[in-house]
């Protein structure tokens, strides 16, 4: 019984410090729904900027399927600044290789991606950034993309 209350600590402790991710200060994910992602459908982001000193990373996250149709994804992105600044691109992420065998780390027939957006920039407004994105591809409804994520870092230096 001792034993199995020690592994069961030591199992904690191991997971409470993997979990420990000093850099991120924000990551979060919407889920596009069973039907699949609407072209008029936006996720929607909002992070809380204090540090405008701070240099950070932009990531976009996904997570599709075995199922996918495409071996990439075509996003439209919005960066909309306290202020009402907004900077937009429209980007590009490959999902597969051109053999199609998927990138990413895989499970379970679920694949998911991180993807560098933006490297070492600073916000120079401190407040409330609203990143909006929404799925430039042809279909008007995306089936097999799980979810769609943001995530920002801090830049170590």
């Amino acid at each position: 019984m001792r034993l199995i209350k020690h592994g069961i600590i030591s199992i904690i402790i191991i997971l409470c410090l993997l979990a420990c991710d000093r850099s991120r200060v924000f990551e979060h994910y919407y889920t596009t729904g069973p039907n699949g992602w609407n072209k008029d459908s936006v996720a929607r982001f909002s992070i809380d900027i204090e540090n405008q000193a701070q240099n950070y990373n932009l990531l976009i996250n996904t997570r599709n399927l075995e199922s996918y149709p495409f071996n990439n994804l075509w996003l439209f992105v919005d960066v909309i600044a306290p202020d009402s600044t907004i900077l937009r691109d429209t980007v590009e992420c490959q999902l597969a290789f051109p053999n199609g065998k998927w990138m990413g780390k895989g499970t379970s027939g679920v694949y998911e991606n991180r993807f560098s957006y933006r490297k070492n920039i600073f916000f120079p407004v401190k407040g409330a950034y609203q990143i909006n994105i929404s799925q430039g591809m042809r279909a008007d409804e995306l089936k097999g993309l799980n979810d769609i994520g943001v995530r920002v870092e801090k830049v170590k230096y």
